[in-house]
Parts: C-alpha cells; structure tokens; sequence
C-alpha cells in the first residue's frame, strides 16, 4: 500500500509541466500568428490607404448606404462635375460585398501606370455614412478612359489606374444596369 503523504506533488508531476508547456507554446503561437495577420493585411492596403486616407477606406468597407451615380449629359466642352443623372442604391446588391474588399486592395490596381487628373468619370460611389444621410461622406469616381480606367476621390487630385479591377467593375456595373 502507498501511502498517501508520501505521494509525489501535484506541482512536480512531469504531466503537469508538459501540460504549462503546452499551454504558453500555443498563447506563443497565437501572438505569433495574429501580429502575422496584422502585419499581412497592412501590407495588402497600405497603398489604398494612403490614396483614400484612412477614414474614406473604412467608409469603403462600412458605409452604411452606397449609391452608384451616373454622370448627367454636360454640354459639349464643358467639365463634367459631379451632377448625376441618376443616382441607384446598392447598399444590398449582389456583389457589393466583394467590391469594398477589392476597392482598398493595392493588388487590384496598376500604381506602376499613371493616372491622370481629369474631371470625366463613368459611374461614382458615393458612401453615406448612416441610411439617412442627406450628404455622402465620400464620392469615389471612376473614369473608363480607352487606354484604362482611373479611380479618385472626389475633391481629390489623387487617382490610381484600374488595374486587374477594371474588367470585374465594368462587368459588375453593367450587370447593375441591366436590372434597373
């Protein structure tokens, strides 16, 4: 029979060390792949960020309302501003989703080619930040110009050329029209 003072503390018994180990390896771990994660997503947007700022990119990914406005007829030789000519909530449609994610991936476009600065644009998203909201917070503007797109904020002199994006958002844009 074993005596029961005799035994062996709880605190020295390998198993439970093994078990601490074990415990701090994968808390170890975890820091490890969460400050990867951290660094692997700054590094995806770091671009977009500096292009949009940072509050227009979490407007991107969170607005609560976005509209897709399409630009009015100006007359000939004239500036095209911001007047729209019709202006389509998209705050639930299909796509849109995979979208804002695309809009603040530096992959998606082509900082190598120049963008430039011009008053034309295609389509626009304006990005309110509550439902209700009378004034977006931003206005993205996008001009398909033959020789490749551009993308800016409006009020902005800062544009980027559509790279691997273009032919999805053209695509998702004339789905869009198609439905209305």
């Amino acid at each position: 029979m074993q005596d029961s003072t005799h035994s062996v503390p709880e605190a020295c018994d390998p198993r439970n060390r093994i078990g601490r180990r074990l415990v701090v390896a994968l808390v170890l771990l975890g820091i490890g792949l969460a400050s990867f994660a951290v660094w692997f997503q700054w590094r995806q947007t770091r671009r977009c960020l500096t292009l949009y700022g940072s509050e227009v990119a979490r407007q991107i990914q969170a607005a609560a309302r976005v509209e897709l406005w399409e630009p009015s007829a100006a007359p000939a030789g004239a500036a095209a501003g911001l007047e729209s000519a019709a202006r389509i909530d998209v705050s639930r449609a299909p796509g849109l989703v995979h979208l804002r994610r695309g809009l603040v991936e530096d992959a998606n476009f082509d900082w190598q080619r120049a963008a430039g600065a011009t008053t034309d644009w295609d389509a626009a998203f304006a990005l309110y930040a509550a439902a209700g909201d009378a004034t977006p917070t931003a206005v993205l503007v996008i001009d398909f110009a033959p020789g490749g797109g551009s993308l800016g904020v409006a009020g902005s002199d800062r544009r980027v050329a559509l790279g691997r994006i273009e032919k999805g958002l053209r695509a998702w844009l004339d789905a869009l029209s198609r439905e209305k």
